[in-house]
């Protein structure tokens, strides 16, 4: 029997997170005030977040250390396992190795907790009482509210619209944490008031709900606005991924040539990515593909500039691959990858080349993910799904080509609480975008 599973102990969790801004080849633009237009510091953004995320946001140090309390909850899931998909090889006849880090293992069925547990954490101990956020399909939400909950912190979560109606699982699931969950727009703002009146049926967007969250928090001293991608500290937190990752590639005998993820704000990408992405900078002849939606080709059709993290203007401005922070993308399962912008770093590293960027379209993801599902028995989150379309398309070429591959990608969470949208798939009822 061909070994599937690579498996490491409790003990071999990564006691340190990777900051890639260590070994750039300079440091990255700067967030911008959005009122001053100069580059922001940390008194700045001392409303939003508490100082110890803040100073990882700006660091230059390669190794940032865990905090033990922040492991000792990690360790409920961690480490992931790596599989290879030796089933799914077979069904598409290819040559290729497909090995996949599955992060559906951790409780809410996603790596979003990696973050979660790490800023509940930081907030719990400046003071913090309670979390505002906002979410898309509900794992960053389910994440935040178990994290909260753990940390003993009540969590507000606002969810994006379209989403809230599609997926009221997720909503059942933060519930369960003890969390606070509004429709957004909601009427619990200013912004999303105005929102409303502009479109009662306003379908929403991830800019509309970080705007609201961070109304809700920014004035409020016990309270903080967190975020569960895009920004630096969040992408690091997400590294414990790729380090696994590694020496598990390593017990397999195995290097990848291509290391995959799908994008929305970036994380789950980064997580796996990055610490692949050093050996490119030693040198290591390696490929990245960023997947994206066609619905929201953020790097693909966007423009590297600055722009707002949300659509009331209240974030700092941040350079990075953007649609403009007033886009409203159509209403596609994969709600966490509904985002009008990409991860300043994930950003950067595009534009220099180091990353190679594909959209794909809704039909074509869920076409994938069944026979994905099909072959290795795991029902994935529509936002892996468009992982696993690119990955098909890799191993295919490689069949093509006659050339062994071997492709890791992340498997960033399962689909259970998204089944509705296999139903809309198997009732033709899915927009092909």
């Amino acid at each position: 029997m061909e070994q599937r599973q690579f498996l490491l102990g409790q003990r071999d969790i990564p006691r340190q997170w990777y900051n890639i801004m260590a070994d750039l080849d300079g440091p990255p633009p700067p967030p911008l005030h959005p009122g001053t237009k100069q580059p922001c510091g940390p008194d700045d953004l001392a409303p939003i977040f508490p100082m110890a995320l803040i100073m990882q946001e700006v660091s230059q140090e390669r190794w940032i250390n865990i905090p033990d309390e922040i492991m000792d909850v990690l360790s409920i899931w961690r480490p992931s396992p790596l599989i290879r998909a030796t089933r799914w090889e077979k069904a598409l006849g290819t040559p290729a190795k497909i090995f996949y880090k599955y992060e559906g293992v951790s409780p809410v069925g996603s790596h979003k907790p990696n973050t979660a547990v790490a800023q509940a954490y930081y907030n719990k101990k400046e003071g913090v009482k309670r979390i505002a956020t906002e979410t898309g399909a509900g794992q960053w939400g389910s994440a935040l509210s178990m994290a909260c909950c753990f940390f003993g912190l009540e969590c507000t979560v606002y969810m994006v619209r379209v989403s809230f109606h599609q997926k009221p699982y997720r909503k059942s699931l933060m519930q369960v944490f003890g969390a606070t969950i509004h429709a957004s727009p909601s009427d619990q703002t200013e912004f999303g008031r105005k929102m409303l009146a502009q479109d009662p049926e306003h379908p929403g967007s991830l800019g509309i709900a970080i705007s609201e969250a961070l109304e809700d928090a920014a004035p409020k001293p016990d309270v903080k606005y967190s975020l569960g991608s895009v920004l630096n500290h969040v992408l690091m937190h997400q590294t414990v991924i790729g380090l696994e990752a590694k020496r598990q590639m390593k017990m397999a005998g195995c290097y990848p040539d291509v290391v995959i993820g799908c994008v929305g704000g970036g994380s789950n990408f980064a997580g796996l990515a990055f610490p692949f992405m050093a050996d490119r900078f030693a040198g290591k002849k390696i490929r990245f593909l960023a997947v994206e939606p066609t619905a929201c080709p953020t790097i693909t059709e966007g423009k590297y500039e600055y722009d707002f993290g949300d659509t009331a203007e209240m974030t700092p401005l941040l350079k990075m691959y953007t649609l403009g922070h007033n886009f409203v993308p159509p209403g596609i399962h994969a709600g966490g990858l509904r985002y009008h912008g990409m991860a300043p770093l994930v950003s950067l590293l595009a534009d220099k080349g180091h990353i190679e960027a594909v959209a794909v379209g809704q039909l074509d993801v869920f076409k994938s993910a069944v026979g994905f599902a099909r072959s290795e028995g795991i029902v994935v989150a529509p936002e892996t799904a468009h992982a696993i379309k690119v990955v098909e398309d890799e191993a295919m070429k490689a069949k093509q080509e006659g050339k062994e591959r071997v492709i890791l990608f992340n498997l960033s969470g399962h689909g259970m609480l998204d089944l509705s949208a296999y139903d809309a798939y198997f009732a033709d009822k899915l927009a092909k975008t």
